[in-house]
Order: C-alpha cells, then sequence, then structure tokens
C-alpha cells in the first residue's frame, strides 16, 4: 500500500459525502464500542489488567535491543531462520528470495498490517508468485483490488450488497446478500487455496523472547491453516511486538480481545515455536522470522513518541475517536488509522511525509480512556503537531511570528485576555455570531466558533 499520507483534508472531505460510509461507519463502531464496554466491565480488575499490560509492552522496549538477540537466539534453537530487515526493500527482498528458492508459485497470507506495509502483495505478484488472502475481509478487498480502511475490519466501508455483486462478478457465484452465504462462497473459493499453496505468510500479534514464540490471535481459522498447512511459514513481525517472556502474554491476551471485538478470548490463539516435530502431524518444514524495523528505531528514538510502540492494534481508539467515525480509514492513507495511526504513521514515514496527521484529531482524550495500554495518544499527537510545525510548516512570514509571539503574551496575561474577550464579544455583536475577522476566517471555516458570553466565568465569580 503506497503511503498517501498527505491527503488528509481532500480525502475526509470526500468521505463527508459518502452516505452508504457513513452509515457503516456509525453501525460498526457503535458495535464495537458496547460490546468493548460491557466486556471491559465484566472485570472489577480491569484498570489493574490495563497496568499490567502496560507493563509488559513498556518492559519489552525498555530492553528491546537484549530481547530481540534474545528472541533470534531461541527462534533458532526452534529450527527456525531469523532476518533482520532494515526497511521494507530489504524485508520484500527476502520473502521473495525463499519463494524462489522453494519454486513457489502459490502463497496464502493472514492478515499482516506488516505485509501491508512494505508493499507484499505487489512484490510477491511481479515475482511471479500469487498471494492469496484468506481473512474474509482481507479477501473481499483483494478481490475488489481495494485497501483495507480498518485494522480489524480491513472493508468496514463495503456492504453486503456490494460484496455480493463482487462474488458474482469475480467467482461467478449465484447472486446473494446473505452474509452466511456469502461467507460459504469465500469458504470454498479458498480451500483450494489452502491446500495447493507451498508458501503461508504471516504477521503475528507477539513475539516472545524467552521462547523465541510468535503469537497469532484470530476468529476465522484461517491463520491457523496458513501457518500449518504450507511447507514454508514466512512470519513478518516488527521490532516492536516483542515481549520479554511468556508471562507477559497473560495480560496482554486479556485485554486484546476484550478491547478490539468485546470478547473474553479470541477463538484462535496460536502459539507457533518454530519448525513441525518429528512427533507432529501438521506445521511447516521451514520457518522464517523476518524482524522488519522501517522507521521502528527512529521512532523510538523520540523519547516523546516511542510510547506510540505499545500499541497492540485493537482498534479501540478508532471506534472512539469523533474524526475516524466520520473521515473512515482510507482519509489517513496508510496502512495505519485513526488516532494511533496520527502518530505512528509521521513516526515511522516521516513528519514531512504526513504533516496533516496529527492534526486529525480534536483532542478530546477518547482514545486514551478507550487504549488497553494506557497510551497517552493526545500527548503524542501534540507533540508530533509541534514536529511539524519545526520542521516542516514553519513560519513563512514575520507575520506569522509576530503573531504568534502576540498571542503567546496575550493568553499569558490575565488582563490581555481579559480584553481579548471583551473585543470577542463586541466583534460578534458587530460582525454576528460566527464573525472571525482577518486572518483567521480561515481557521474558523472548519470550527464551530462558540458565542463568547457577555460576562466573563471571573466576573461571576468574583461577583459571587
Amino acid at each position: 500500500m503506497k503511503p498517501r499520507a498527505d491527503r488528509f483534508q481532500e480525502k475526509s472531505h470526500e468521505a463527508l459525502d459518502l452516505v452508504v460510509l457513513q452509515g457503516s461507519l456509525q453501525r460498526t463502531t457503535e458495535r464495537f464500542v458496547a460490546a468493548r464496554e460491557t466486556a471491559s466491565g465484566e472485570r472489577a480488575d480491569w484498570e489493574d489488567l490495563r497496568t499490567r499490560a502496560r507493563a509488559a509492552r513498556a518492559g519489552g522496549m525498555a530492553k528491546l535491543d537484549l530481547y530481540l538477540v534474545q528472541l533470534e537466539r531461541n527462534v533458532l534453537k526452534n529450527g527456525g531462520s531469523v532476518f533482520w530487515a532494515q526497511d521494507a526493500a530489504e524485508a520484500r527482498d527476502y520473502v521473495i528470495g525463499v519463494a524462489k528458492r522453494r519454486g513457489v508459485r502459490l502463497a496464502i497470507k493472514s492478515k499482516s498490517m506488516a505485509t501491508e506495509e512494505i508493499g507484499l502483495n505487489e512484490a510477491l505478484e511481479a515475482a511471479g508468485v500469487k498471494p492469496v488472502e484468506t481473512d474474509l475481509g482481507e479477501y473481499i478487498i483483494q478481490l475488489a483490488h481495494d485497501t483495507p480502511s480498518h485494522f480489524l475490519a480491513p472493508a468496514i466501508h463495503w456492504t453486503k450488497e456490494a460484496v455480493g455483486e463482487l462474488f458474482t462478478r469475480e467467482l461467478g457465484a449465484v447472486p446473494t446478500t446473505d452474509p452466511a452465504a456469502l461467507t460459504a462462497i469465500a469458504r470454498v473459493a479458498l480451500r483450494h487455496d489452502f491446500l495447493s499453496a507451498t508458501m503461508g505468510i504471516t504477521g503475528a500479534n507477539f513475539a516472545v523472547a524467552d521462547t523465541g514464540s510468535i503469537v497469532v490471535v484470530e476468529n476465522e481459522g484461517n491463520a491457523r491453516l496458513t501457518t500449518s498447512a504450507p511447507a514454508v511459514h514466512v512470519a513478518i513481525v516488527g521490532i516492536d511486538k516483542v515481549v520479554a517472556q511468556f508471562a507477559d502474554l497473560e495480560p496482554l491476551l486479556m485485554v486484546l480481545p476484550r478491547s478490539a471485538t468485546g470478547q473474553r478470548l479470541s477463538t484462535y490463539v496460536s502459539i507457533l515455536n518454530g519448525v513441525r516435530r518429528s512427533d507432529e502431524t501438521d506445521g511447516p518444514e521451514e520457518f522464517h522470522l523476518v524482524l522488519l524495523d522501517n522507521g521502528r528505531t527512529q521512532l523510538l528514538g523520540d523519547p516523546e513518541a516511542r510510547e506510540s510502540l505499545y500499541c497492540v492494534k485493537c482498534s479501540a481508539c478508532l471506534a472512539v475517536c469523533p474524526v475516524f467515525r466520520r473521515a473512515g480509514g482510507h482519509a489517513y492513507g496508510w496502512v495505519y488509522q485513526g488516532p494511533i495511526g496520527s502518530v505512528l504513521t509521521p513516526g515511522l514515514l516521516g513528519v514531512e511525509h504526513a504533516a496533516t496527521l496529527p492534526f486529525a484529531s480534536s483532542l478530546c482524550g477518547a482514545c486514551r480512556d478507550a487504549c488497553p495500554i494506557k497510551i497517552d495518544i493526545p500527548r503524542m499527537l501534540v507533540h508530533m503537531r509541534q514536529r511539524v510545525i519545526e520542521e516542516v510548516e514553519r513560519p513563512k512570514s514575520p507575520w506569522s511570528s509576530w503573531m504568534m509571539a502576540l498571542a503567546a503574551r496575550v493568553m499569558a496575561s490575565p488582563t490581555g485576555f481579559s480584553v481579548l474577550g471583551r473585543m470577542g464579544y463586541w466583534g460578534q455583536r458587530l460582525g454576528g455570531k460566527w464573525f472571525v475577522p482577518g486572518p483567521m476566517a480561515a481557521w474558523a471555516r472548519g470550527r464551530a466558533v462558540p458565542q463568547i458570553a457577555r460576562r466573563p466565568l471571573r466576573a461571576l465569580v468574583r461577583d459571587r
């Protein structure tokens, strides 16, 4: 997926005019929010679980260099191979090299944001390998030559009517809009690929340093088939996915499904340990772990934003974000959407390539409250905004610098703030409720400017 993270304003305005998308976003996000609240409410120790889950992620990141080496050592001990990919190109080239060596012509995939991040499907096709997505949502997206718009529900912007037409056109299926029938159609179409593929490609939710295990969480069972049926399994895993020890999985596997889909536990939790053993009936002959950097070290080096790497991609922040709920995922222009995506994308790509995203937030704080890892997303968004101003949008004229300096002085002065309030009140009286003068008019066009009260709060307090 080629990054287009510099077009948020344009794409979000287009999304507001799509009636079907707006309805789908509202229904799906409300369902996710309700399910999460019910599932988390069942646990009297929910806040303690969040604290423990955060500690597990923070602990892994605190000594990431040591744990990555330990992870590599244990994967090798389990019979696997490890490749360190500095960027997307290195990761793609390694996977293609493995495929060519094994004569792979068909590779099945289970949803992996890392493979979307590095554009693996396009590279495989160019190398003569057919990649087939096996998650239902990703399968729909691939058939339609579309891109995902949500962490968990990549086809959130598709209706069952549109999927029915797609399956009829691409698969020759009997026209239907019944979700169960559509799922059955996809299952039949994918069954042959599961049995024919010689390479399976996945991501991982976590990688455990002290055992060399990778953990894959899913609900459809396709990831388990993808990792066990083909002769070769390649897992592309961001270096940020590492946890120190197996015990760290307990709180993470309790908060992740509750925050994502409202489940107490995901239907399938696969803990994979390298190649098939002699006494096992399934599993790969070869296991390759690709440890992907691709900007993560750069983000880790930013002390104000490295916390974003704790993210477990549950999408809870997307469901509660008033901006995402109207703009949808495609407006963010890359793999990572919503509030956390507005930090991750500029952090991984560089703020110059995603300068509008940190401003795609009302800073209401709902994302911080919903996050199972207690990531302070609003604080990091403010930090990224500061970086954009300093690195990309430096004041273009003395007028801009003068205005900002004046605003800082006025806001820091009780007297100046009082005078500004009175001027604003009379300006609205004379110019109308939404009157904003001069250069501020463009700023006001996208915002609801409140009516300034006749008497300020401090006057009311003083009177009482």
